[in-house]
């Protein structure tokens, strides 16, 4: 409770940023799992890259921006990766995607330059290209650590084109969680103007 306490006094501002972007992170990361408990598939769908750029744009001590949505992906994917996903691995998963990870640490880093000044243009261009980092990082380490296509520029190009129908997905996905996720804060800022004076 006294963490608590302190993470939402209003009088301190450093502890209520942070706790409020924080939460929102954490928060947003677990709604992951919710495409996998349906009965439709929503491959691609998620949060991540609307995290990503969240996290450049609001944590002022930037390994934070990098550290907390990091731990925050690795928490969800055990979940994912164990309780939905568990058929696929050899027993208990601790780390599995690193493409992922990677994408998601490339979209922070162009989130952290692009998102210096928060504008409506640049949080669409943010969103759209980590859209565009996400499906080139992930899709090259298919066609690399994959037998499915040649080891080929063709092989390479055939990998990327069959991919394009689930890029849609994150396309969409990134454009609604960085508008709800900036939205929120920025609704938040109006109601709290404290949140306005420092950043976490």
């Amino acid at each position: 409770m006294a963490v608590l306490k302190i993470i939402f006094d209003m009088n301190n501002q450093v502890s209520t940023r942070w706790g409020i972007v924080a939460i929102i992170v954490l928060v947003l990361a677990m709604s992951r799992l919710l495409p996998h408990t349906v009965s439709f598939s929503l491959f691609n769908f998620s949060p991540i890259g609307g995290i990503a750029l969240f996290s450049a744009a609001y944590f002022n001590k930037k390994y934070l921006a990098f550290l907390l949505p990091v731990v925050a992906l690795w928490v969800s994917n055990l979940l994912i990766n164990n309780i939905f996903y568990a058929k696929y691995f050899d027993g208990f998963s601790w780390f599995a995607n690193p493409e992922v990870y990677f994408a998601f640490l490339l979209i922070v880093l162009m989130g952290t330059s692009l998102l210096k000044k928060i504008t409506l243009p640049r949080l669409a261009i943010g969103a759209v290209s980590s859209s565009i980092i996400f499906f080139v990082v992930t899709n090259f380490y298919v066609w690399l650590n994959t037998t499915l296509y040649a080891k080929t520029s063709t092989g390479l190009m055939a990998c990327y084109v069959a991919a394009i129908p689930f890029y849609w997905n994150t396309l969409a996905s990134d454009l609604l969680y960085t508008g709800v996720l900036f939205g929120i804060f920025e609704f938040a800022k109006r109601q709290y103007p404290s949140l306005v004076l420092e950043k976490a």
